[in-house]
């Protein structure tokens, strides 16, 4: 999960100018990129967010998702995140919180970056935003595209490519199990590696006794 989230973190540079390109509402848009979205995969999905407002400035977004086994935001200096879970454990939205100093300028645009899956087996899916300003106004992004024309405040949006293979040995089953313990983070991981370390060390010690012991029997 982790080198999902560092190659995002690539992708996005390079995709930053192809968003920041544009005239009138459109570049104004809340928009959502994932180069490698597929229907049952993980991915990780780059959300670009500007402030319209002249006077006021961004200071939360929240996000809505359709209902994931693993979501997990990347770090951002001066924001906090907070996943929303169903009573099934699935994530249903991610909010990120701006602490004062920290919110969007006018004419600024931030990116928030979410690891996340598996995605629907659609051929798209919605990810209704909600941005809210410092004097306090909300502005919803959850319009649907009508008629082939783009409303005033479209919902972002991904189109996802058809399934790929799991990689060989190993089950879709297989990668869910093992995104949905990344989610749940690092900590089981540190256990184990000081479990581990700590049985090295006592079979070291016992080796070392051992090794004491025929010395002084010879």
């Amino acid at each position: 999960m982790n080198n999902l989230i560092r190659r995002a973190s690539i992708l996005a540079g390079t995709t930053s100018l192809a968003l920041a390109v544009g005239t009138g509402a459109a570049a104004a848009h809340v928009t959502v990129v994932a180069p490698d979205a597929a229907q049952g995969g993980y991915t990780v999905m780059t959300f670009r967010v500007p402030t319209e407002s002249e006077t006021a400035a961004t200071s939360s977004v929240k996000v809505e998702l359709p209902g994931l086994k693993a979501a997990r935001t990347q770090p951002i200096p001066g924001w906090t995140s907070t996943v929303d879970r169903d009573s099934e454990g699935l994530a249903t939205a991610v909010t990120w919180t701006a602490e004062p100093g920290a919110e969007v300028l006018p004419g600024q645009f931030q990116q928030f970056l979410l690891s996340a899956g598996p995605l629907p087996e659609d051929d798209s899916v919605s990810l209704p935003a909600t941005q809210t300003y410092t004097d306090g106004e909300v502005v919803a992004w959850d319009e649907e595209p009508t008629d082939g024309s783009e409303p005033e405040r479209p919902a972002p949006a991904l189109t996802l490519a058809a399934a790929a293979d799991p990689p060989h040995g190993r089950s879709n089953e297989d990668l869910e199990v093992i995104a949905v313990a990344t989610d749940e983070g690092s900590d089981n991981t540190a256990l184990w590696v000081a479990g581990v370390a700590l049985v090295l060390g006592a079979l070291g010690a016992a080796l070392g006794i051992g090794a004491t012991v025929r010395g002084r029997r010879s």
